[in-house]
């Protein structure tokens, strides 16, 4: 595996690859869009942000961003390290998707035939974006980080049954609230991890060699007066 070390020990260094996790999670939010827009069913976290966003009545952004900011409260809660990107991650995504929504980017699909490939599309943009936007080392999203932080806590569990247990309750409570259930939804559950692992193998990528830089330390290497060392 590449190794892809990210220097975030000085505040211009740290500028430049919050810029590249941002610019990456726009492009996310596009591979989130066309999840959404091929029409089959959304995945369990959309399925969640779409249903709060049809019962009040407030763009799925907006939904989307309320959603991640009490994921991210949650890991605060349980002590999780918190980065600058999670922040990022937490608004920009949700809002890349009113933006696509916005200029019509592409049109709705209308079966089967159109909406898994545009699905698998969308996933694929997904996974590549979440490479570029994981090498700037200014960590995981919130929704990652609350998986962890879990699966640490219910040590009698192995993570893949605290994800499937997690992503139920996402999609059940959005399913309740009018948000989309079908195909798709079994497409991006079952197929979203080996989907990423493909890319991150096509790129030589192991997400394992990554240290994510703490928010404290980031701004401690903002306000301190002699860049940090390694």
């Amino acid at each position: 595996m590449k190794k892809f070390p990210r220097d975030n020990h000085s505040g211009s260094a740290i500028i430049a690859h919050i810029i590249l996790a941002a610019v990456s999670l726009v492009f996310n939010g596009f591979g989130v869009y066309l999840t959404i827009h091929a029409n089959i069913g959304a995945g369990p976290w959309d399925v969640l942000n779409l249903g709060l966003s049809k019962s009040l009545g407030i763009l799925y952004g907006t939904a989307s961003v309320a959603v991640s900011f009490t994921i991210l409260g949650i890991d605060i809660l349980l002590k999780e390290p918190i980065g600058i990107s999670m922040f990022i991650d937490a608004v920009v995504v949700g809002k890349a998707v009113d933006y696509f929504n916005w200029i019509h980017a592409v049109p709705r699909c209308s079966s089967l035939l159109t909406g898994i490939p545009i699905m698998l599309l969308g996933l694929t943009i997904m996974a590549y974006t979440q490479y570029t936007y994981m090498i700037a080392s200014l960590g995981c999203g919130p929704r990652d980080t609350l998986l962890v932080g879990l699966a640490k806590r219910m040590k009698l569990l192995p993570i893949g049954a605290v994800s499937i247990g997690l992503l139920s309750i996402a999609t059940l409570i959005g399913w309740m609230l009018g948000g989309p259930v079908g195909i798709g939804t079994l497409i991006c559950a079952f197929c979203t991890g080996p989907i990423m692992q493909l890319a991150f193998s096509t790129v030589r990528f192991d997400a394992t060699h990554i240290h994510h830089q703490r928010l404290q330390d980031s701004f401690r290497v903002f306000f301190s007066r002699h860049p940090a060392m390694p």
